[in-house]
This record gives C-alpha cells, sequence and structure tokens, in this order.
C-alpha cells in the first residue's frame, strides 16, 4: 500500500495560484510589463490575481502601429504584427493599409486570422501609407508609384513586381470605449440604392446601446471613390452632435469584419459603399476608468482666387455625376457664361461671406455653362475658386503646430492632466514630397510635438474632416466661422488623448 503523499507545507505555496505570494506582486507586474501582446493575453487568464495585475499594467488606451515594406505579404504581416504587438496590448480595433500590388482579400483573412473573430478590423488599399519602418525604426510618408495607365480600370497595371508591396497597421485600446465597424450598404440588385438611411439609424443604434448617446465620440470612415461620399456625410452631419469628430478616406478599396459581417444573407444581398468604424463611450466602464477624447486639426493647401459668385442656373447629370452651372457676380444681375468666369477668376480677390463649404473638381466650360464634377449645387449657392498652394499648406502646417503645442500644454476643468497618446493623419495624395519638395511634412507637426508618440495615416484621394476649418477664411476677414467635412489638399490630423480619473 502506497504511503501517502505528504500535505504541502503552508510556507511554502503551491499552484499557479499562490504565485504572486510567492515572488511579489510587484515582481509579476513588472515581468507580465515585459510580455508581448499576445503572451501577456495569456498571463491574463493564468488566474483571476494573475488578471488583476495585467489590468494594473494596461489602464491607460494605447496606440500602436508599425510599417513594413518586404515584398513578401505573409512575412510583412509578420513584422508588422511582431513590432506592433511587441509590448502589452489588448486589440480593440485594428487598421490595415496595404499597397496595391498585395492581394486585398488575401491580406485581410491574414490579419483577420491574427487577431479573432471578435476584434473589428479594416483593411484597406489607399493612396500611400506614413507611418514607422518595423525594421529600421525610420518614420516614411510613402506615396504609391501609379502611372496613368493604372487609373485606367480596364488597363492592366504596369508596375515591377516589388513596387507598392507595403503595409501599415494600427492597433487601438481604449479602455472605457466599445468600437464597432459599420457599413454602408449598397442594394446589389437594381436600382442598386445606397442605404444612407439604415446606415445612419445603424450607427445611432449602436452609440444608444453602448453610451446611451444618438452620437458616438468618433468616427473614422473609409468608402470607396463611386460611393460619392457628399450626400452621406452631409446627413451624418447633420444628424450627429457637433461634438462627433469624423475623420477618413473617400477613394480607396476596403474590407472589414465584424460580428455582423458573417451575416450571409445580409452580405449576398448588399455590397458596402464604405464603412465606419464606430467609437462610442460605454455607459458601463468600469469604476475609476478615464476618458478619451477625440481631436480634429485641419491643415490647408488650398488658396482661394478672383471674385465671388452665385449660381443663376444648375442642371445636374447624375447619371455621370456632373453639374452644368450659370452664374453671375454677387451684388449683379447679369448672368455670365462660362468661359468668361474663368476669365476673371484670377482678376479679383474679393472673399464673400459662408457659413458651409463644398469642395467640386471643374472640368471645363463653354460659352454658356460651367462644368463641375459631382451634384448637389442648388440654384442660388455662392461658390469661388481655389487652387493648390504648397506655401498656403506649410503656413497651416505652422497653425497645426501650434494648436498640437496647446493641446500638449493645456488641462482640463479642474486641472486633471491631459495625456496625448496617438494620433492619425488623413492627408491628400496631391500633398507629399513632391508638393512640399521635401519629405515628412505632413508628420512633423504631430512629430516634433510629440515625439515617441505613435502616430500613423494614410495618403488619400478625398480627406473626411469635420470641425471648425477657419483655414479656408482670411484672418483679415471678420466672418463666421466656416464648417466643411470633405476636403481636398489637406491633412486632416486626428489627436487621440486621455484624462485619467479624479482619485484614479
Amino acid at each position: 500500500m502506497a504511503s501517502p503523499s505528504p500535505s504541502p507545507s503552508p510556507s511554502r505555496p503551491c499552484g499557479v495560484a499562490a504565485t504572486i505570494d510567492f515572488i511579489g506582486e510587484d515582481l509579476l507586474q513588472n515581468i507580465v510589463a515585459r510580455l508581448p501582446a499576445f503572451s501577456f493575453a495569456s498571463a491574463a487568464c493564468v488566474s483571476r490575481s494573475w488578471n488583476l495585475v495585467c489590468d494594473r499594467v494596461l489602464c491607460r488606451p494605447k496606440l500602436s502601429s508599425a510599417c513594413s515594406f518586404n515584398f513578401s505579404l505573409h512575412v510583412a504581416v509578420e513584422e508588422v504584427f511582431n513590432k506592433a504587438l511587441s509590448e502589452p496590448i489588448r486589440p480593440h480595433f485594428a487598421i490595415a493599409s496595404i499597397g496595391p500590388s498585395f492581394d486585398l482579400q488575401q491580406a485581410h483573412q491574414l490579419i483577420t486570422a491574427k487577431l479573432g473573430s471578435k476584434v473589428p478590423v479594416i483593411t484597406n488599399v489607399p493612396s500611400g501609407i506614413i507611418g514607422r519602418d518595423a525594421i529600421s525604426d525610420e518614420f516614411k510618408e510613402i506615396q504609391w508609384e501609379i502611372t496613368e495607365e493604372d487609373d485606367d480600370p480596364g488597363v492592366p497595371l504596369l508596375q515591377p513586381e516589388s513596387a507598392n508591396r507595403a503595409i501599415m497597421l494600427i492597433v487601438g485600446f481604449l479602455p472605457g470605449m466599445k468600437v464597432e465597424a459599420i457599413p454602408l450598404l449598397k442594394q446589389i440588385a437594381e436600382p442598386q440604392v445606397v442605404m444612407i438611411d439604415r446606415f445612419m439609424m445603424d450607427i445611432r443604434e449602436y452609440s444608444t446601446s453602448i453610451s446611451g448617446c444618438r452620437s458616438p465620440a468618433a468616427i473614422i470612415m473609409f468608402s470607396t471613390f463611386e460611393a460619392g461620399m457628399k450626400s452621406t456625410v452631409e446627413k451624418m452631419d447633420y444628424g450627429m452632435s457637433r461634438d462627433t469628430v469624423i475623420v477618413g478616406d473617400t477613394a480607396c478599396q476596403f474590407l472589414f469584419s465584424n460580428e455582423s459581417s458573417r451575416n450571409t444573407t445580409t452580405m449576398e444581398e448588399h455590397s458596402s459603399s464604405a464603412v465606419a468604424l464606430v467609437f462610442a463611450v460605454d455607459k458601463n466602464k468600469p469604476r475609476g476608468t478615464g476618458e478619451t477624447q477625440f481631436k480634429a486639426v485641419l491643415s490647408t493647401g488650398l488658396s482661394p482666387v478672383g471674385p465671388t459668385y452665385k449660381a443663376a442656373s444648375v442642371r445636374e447629370k447624375h447619371r455621370d455625376s456632373l453639374t452644368w452651372i450659370t452664374a453671375r457676380r454677387e451684388g449683379l444681375r447679369e448672368n455670365i457664361d462660362g468661359e468668361t468666369i474663368m476669365n476673371q477668376v484670377y482678376d479679383e480677390d474679393k472673399v464673400g461671406w459662408m457659413t458651409s463649404l463644398a469642395f467640386h473638381e471643374v472640368l471645363g466650360d463653354n460659352q454658356e455653362y460651367l462644368f463641375v464634377g459631382d451634384v448637389g449645387i442648388k440654384t442660388g449657392d455662392s461658390f469661388r475658386f481655389y487652387h493648390s498652394d504648397s506655401s498656403i499648406a506649410l503656413s497651416s502646417n505652422a497653425t497645426v503646430s501650434e494648436r498640437l503645442r496647446c493641446l500638449k500644454q493645456g488641462s482640463t476643468t479642474g486641472g486633471d492632466t491631459r495625456e496625448v497618446f496617438g494620433g492619425l493623419v488623413f492627408t491628400c495624395c496631391g500633398r507629399g514630397e513632391s508638393f512640399f519638395g521635401q519629405p515628412n511634412v505632413d508628420s512633423s507637426p504631430f512629430l516634433d510635438v510629440f515625439p515617441g508618440v505613435t502616430f500613423a495615416g494614410t495618403f488619400c484621394g478625398g480627406e473626411i474632416g469635420r470641425g471648425d476649418v477657419n483655414p479656408y477664411i482670411k484672418e483679415s476677414q471678420e466672418q463666421k466661422s466656416v464648417w466643411c467635412c470633405l476636403h481636398v489638399y489637406s491633412a486632416v490630423y486626428l489627436v487621440m488623448s486621455y484624462t485619467s480619473s479624479k482619485g484614479s
């Protein structure tokens, strides 16, 4: 008969649950704080006491990012994950931006497989990426090498095998908030209606369920160029609180994953014209959790030219997204043909009074009409012309730097300090090194003011930035603020900050 096993000595704890008593809580916290994200997640599952230690390690929001320029998609994905998840983080959302030479579907599958099914993921193909190299740690602004032939979807890409192969990954952890990817659906069957009202309702319902408020804290949008986001953004602007920050890219391919996207019936009947990454404050957040804030800051690269006009007559060509306009000078009754308008543009520099602003591309003119891209212009609307100007952009970037410094030095009501923990930028593909004559100009305002803070972004074919856009109005003129959501030749910065809860 085997003798009974000796009972454990009370002075020597045994088992995983007693590890803290054995090595000390401070030492365990020091150890788990050095673990990469996947190992950190495993440590948090060991026991309740280990989970509490991990919660103390990761009690503040965190943004992590990395870029890879490896020619192999599988290796590139491994590099960005190894770097972005090299420290403790619990991903609440992820954004992956890839080069056009990588396969979007394959990239999205690799990324979602890494993060699991519960993390909302958006994988997109922008006009370029901005971020820090996972291998060299060098910060880069990279625009894709696109030829004129590449702009024609019917012509195969004429690029070397190694061109435009890159990936940028952003992963965020936001305690006290919940994040979801909500699509803007379009019916696949004719008449292919874009379901804007349902999109707005889905965002409101999600925000209300999480925060008790109909408007979320922030939204990051991604849409295809064909979606024509003007009417959608206008409805979002009208229907949401002024406190809701909205940024994004209006001209990129994308795929997304969330819990609802696995509803096969819905996805068989609809395609996605856009997707919104929605950030809502959790009304059930743990006691002692601080507040995450979002702020959008704009740098413009546009300068107004010529006088202000009023649209006298408008003809819309919805099929071609075109508008034909006849106009007259403000204060005058005589209509002016499109050719005369174009000749007058540079003759004067008088700015009219405006409260909202939308940009449209001028496509041409004749002896009767001015031809403008997109629709939505109404008879009686005032308009004027703008052109891109790198000196204006540099001056505007300097203003952005000042606003970021003020944000860094400021404090919230009651004297609580605000800590900026991350930033994103959505900058026009017309900017960059070729526009400024030097690299990394649009990254400098954030990197100089917040060295060491995670910062990343993309080049866009149209920038969304909802907020007060005084850069479009000359400082010498006493006018009301101009409200604008869709921009060109701009850089829209999304600054994320955190204020600790009192007593935490």
